[in-house]
């Protein structure tokens, strides 16, 4: 027996099961095919929600062993619980991942559970368990995600080589940590386990951390990270990765001095970026066409190049990022259903979320000379700001990029105490078009955080009052 639905999304990560939920809510029968056997994809499940319940945990366990008795909070001797703050991390995504499936079923969205396998524009086999099951959709969305990538010559044993998902579930702490790639996930997953007791190696291939995003800000990061006891081997390229008696090596060779070196550890992280998961679904059968970096190209409705087969999220060119993709879920849902739903590209924020986090929405100053754009700066440190010295986080500062003549906001960079939910302002902010005097001259609470958004959107004019 066929099924017929309006859209079927295939995939119920961030991207899919925001657009089916959307889609439903527009009235177009929906089913979401899901094969991992629970809701929210690699963000839910083994990426994005667990790696913030460790980063937190392992925030509170650093800062009490510490920084409490700096502050008159004695608390003797602080131990470690390693399985029981697993179990807490567990336990929220169990929750969360529950929680979708009850807005699946609030929302009247069928919830398929199995691998769905491309047969035509229409038609969709699920396997489950051995059986197959056919389904015929008006539309079709892809919405399948993105894997860990590796390196040439390295295999992941899932043991003592290890991809972000085993590194979220170690059952001790490592003596010796090594990561491959000085990124995002490396970097947060480096923080994890250097506050629990690890010592943590970095090494990237390029000159500096997080690439891509603003260079003072990485400059600053990486001083303020080695600060806190993790090392990093930068312009270093990694050859040989080789596990042996419960011991890793890493062979690498530092572009910088020409040399070859080489570093043991109990365990290595190999975080060097993912990939889009496009495998076993049938897509050159049936004409949806790639990339060269496997990519689905789509055009500005996020269609193929199959007229009625759309792709979203991982899968498709744009940051990996699941706020991104649940963007492009909702507005492929609005489009389908004859609204005009849209994204803006220029407008979406990142977070590295270690401690300081590290925020950025918009244009970097490297960018902007790329693009001969003419532009000013305005910086504020949170050494000045109230709030953070009280609070003894004073590490980092806010950054804003602003065109010359018309002074509209093109880029902001945090580095800072909770910059992550800072940033949210300075995206609203830039979606209306706004300049830096209007953000200047925005009335901020006091103390907080924010009023060092408001004293670099003025220093941008060079007239900060506390600095």
């Amino acid at each position: 027996m066929e099924e017929n639905f309006d859209l079927l999304v295939i995939g119920g990560g961030p991207g899919g099961y925001v657009c089916a939920i959307r889609a439903a809510q527009l009235g177009l029968k929906t089913g979401c095919i899901e094969s991992r056997g629970t809701l929210g994809g690699t963000c839910l499940n083994i990426g994005c929600i667990p790696s913030k319940s460790l980063l937190n945990s392992s925030e509170l366990f650093s800062k009490a062993k510490n920084n409490f008795a700096n502050i008159g909070i004695e608390t003797g001797n602080i131990k470690l619980n390693l399985k029981k703050m697993m179990t807490n991390k567990s336990k929220s995504v169990q929750i969360l991942t529950k929680g979708v499936e009850f807005l699946f079923k609030k929302n009247k969205v069928t919830y398929i559970k199995g691998k769905g396998v491309l047969f035509s524009k229409n038609d969709v086999v699920v396997y489950q368990d051995g059986k197959k099951k056919s389904y015929k959709a008006k539309n079709i969305v892809i919405a399948t995600g993105s894997s860990s990538s590796s390196l040439p010559g390295i295999k992941m044993d899932e043991k003592y080589i290890i991809s972000s998902t085993e590194a979220l579930s170690l059952e001790e702490v490592p003596k010796n940590l090594v990561v491959i790639g000085g990124g995002y996930i490396g970097l947060e997953m480096g923080s994890v386990w250097a506050r629990l007791g690890s010592t943590v190696t970095v090494i990237e291939f390029l000159d500096h951390i997080i690439p891509g995003m603003d260079r003072e800000i990485s400059n600053e990061f990486e001083k303020i990270l080695r600060k806190q006891g993790i090392k990093f081997e930068l312009n270093s390229k990694v050859i040989k990765v080789k596990s042996n008696n419960n011991k890793v090596k890493v062979e690498f060779k530092n572009n910088k001095k020409n040399s070859n070196e080489s570093l043991e550890c109990d365990r290595v992280l190999v975080s060097v970026g993912r990939k889009p998961y496009t495998e076993g679904l049938n897509l050159s059968k049936i004409g949806v066409k790639k990339d060269d970096k496997g990519r689905i190209e789509v055009n500005k409705t996020f269609q193929t190049s199959v007229e009625n087969i759309f792709a979203i999220g991982d899968v498709i060119k744009g940051p990996m990022l699941a706020h991104k993709a649940e963007e492009e879920g909702i507005a492929v849902a609005e489009i389908l259903a004859g609204q005009s739903g849209h994204v803006n590209y220029d407008v979406i924020p990142g977070v590295i979320y270690t401690s300081p986090e590290v925020a950025a929405v918009g244009k970097t100053e490297e960018e902007l000379k790329k693009l001969k754009i003419n532009y000013k700066v305005g910086k504020f440190p949170f050494l000045a700001n109230s709030r953070a010295k009280v609070n003894n986080e004073s590490d980092g500062f806010v950054k804003i990029l602003a065109e010359s003549n018309t002074d509209k906001v093109l880029g902001v960079h945090i580095i800072g105490p909770h910059c992550g939910d800072m940033i949210a302002e300075m995206a609203l902010a830039m979606e209306f078009g706004a300049s830096s005097e209007d953000i200047a001259r925005t009335c901020h609470a006091h103390p907080t955080h924010t009023e060092a958004i408001k004293e670099a959107a003025l220093a941008v004019d060079k007239r900060p009052i506390h600095f």
